[in-house]
């Protein structure tokens, strides 16, 4: 269930549906391709691809959806479809964005890319130096070429104060990456250097040291206009404020030819310039209720605080289950549409992944808004 398949000849790779990340670029990389991906091999193909998909490529080549070229689909009726563009274009449209709610993906066709090498790494800070790190970070997202992303990672660890990543990633011209990463380490001290010319698929395990799989988490999210110096306050403070090791929050650009990609295009609903902001509260090994309502106080804290500044709703992928209020936000315009198609391709509501549709459990009609506790996630 996680083979990977190259067709050399015209840049595609069959992905079962079980495959990883990682999967993919152990096949694609020796070819001197690259499928465009999230930031961690672990992560499921299908389930980032079908839910939107930020990665490091995002500037150059879109969102994983915006790659994916086709997919076998078994429907609640029994029926084995494909959905592309020229069949079942309507199910096509809804699985880029809509996630599992339509029927279980069993194989993928994906564009790849001609991707000899990138230039990236980690970039690790104290937390003394975040401010200074950070703006800098900002004034270089506000004038870099499509090809330059970096995510930045603020996280509690269990011995010290809280770390500042940042981890750039140059996908364009070999000979031009060096000048664009050398401004991030001027930016302070690093305490952790790993920036290089590397395969792609190696820029996916850049952040394994730091990750358990299987690792019980809390998560939420939001999206901003961009990486501000208001943004950068609340980063600071919730950090400051952070109780356990473990909490942490990362950033993922949005921009270029994700942007460029219309609104109508696919069931992703938010098609300008963003950060996607990702709120994490992890916990290594048994915790009692106490902590863990903590770690969520700490998760709802820290996204009110972004109530001034957050676009509606949220990305799907890390929306919390049950939370339709938000998702019809996420999907603005989208929503109804992605309302059909789930009458059309699952009436009885058979299927319900982990991305919310706009729509209660019970209710596959009307949307129900759920309450909040801050306004920003209404």
């Amino acid at each position: 269930m996680n083979a990977v398949v190259v067709r050399f000849d015209n840049r595609i790779a069959k992905i079962s549906g079980g495959a990883r990340a990682a999967d993919v670029v152990a096949t694609t990389d020796p070819l001197g391709l690259a499928p465009v991906t999230g930031s961690v091999g672990a992560v499921g193909v299908a389930g980032l691809t079908l839910g939107g998909g930020y990665g490091p490529l995002i500037g150059r080549f879109g969102l994983a959806l915006d790659n994916l070229l086709a997919a076998e689909v078994v429907l609640a009726d029994g029926r084995v479809v494909v959905a592309k563009r020229d069949n079942e274009e309507e199910l096509f449209w809804a699985l880029r964005g809509g996630g599992g709610n339509f029927g279980v993906v069993t194989e993928m066709h994906h564009r790849l890319h001609d991707l000899p090498s990138v230039h990236s790494g980690m970039l690790v800070y104290p937390f003394a130096e975040a401010k200074r790190v950070l703006e800098g970070c900002a004034e270089i997202a506000a004038s870099a070429p499509e090809e330059l992303t970096a995510q930045l990672g603020l996280v509690a660890v269990a011995d010290g104060p809280p770390l500042v990543m940042v981890v750039p990633t140059w996908c364009g011209r070999p000979d031009q990456g060096e000048a664009y990463l050398a401004r991030f380490r001027r930016l302070g001290a690093p305490l952790v250097n790993t920036v290089g010319v590397i395969r792609y698929g190696a820029s996916l395990t850049t952040f394994d040291p730091y990750l358990t799989n299987g690792q019980p988490v809390f998560m939420e999210t939001c999206w901003v206009p961009a990486l501000s110096s208001a943004c950068i306050g609340v980063f600071i403070g919730a950090m400051e404020t952070a109780v356990f090791p473990g909490c942490a929050i990362f950033t993922h650009d949005f921009k270029g030819a994700a942007s460029r990609v219309s609104e109508e295009a696919t069931a992703f609903g938010l098609r300008r310039d963003h950060v996607l902001v990702e709120l994490l509260a992890t916990f290594a090994g048994p915790s009692d209720k106490r902590e863990e309502q903590q770690r969520q106080q700490w998760l709802r804290a820290t996204l009110c605080a972004f109530d001034a500044m957050a676009l509606p709703g949220g990305y799907p992928n890390l929306l919390p289950e049950g939370d339709e209020g938000r998702a019809a936000k996420s999907y603005g315009r989208n929503a109804s549409r992605l309302i059909e198609a789930k009458r059309k391709y699952d009436p009885d509501n058979v299927f319900r992944s982990a991305i919310p549709l706009p729509v209660g459990k019970d209710d596959k009609i009307a949307p129900r808004e759920t309450k909040s506790e801050c306004s920003s996630i209404n």
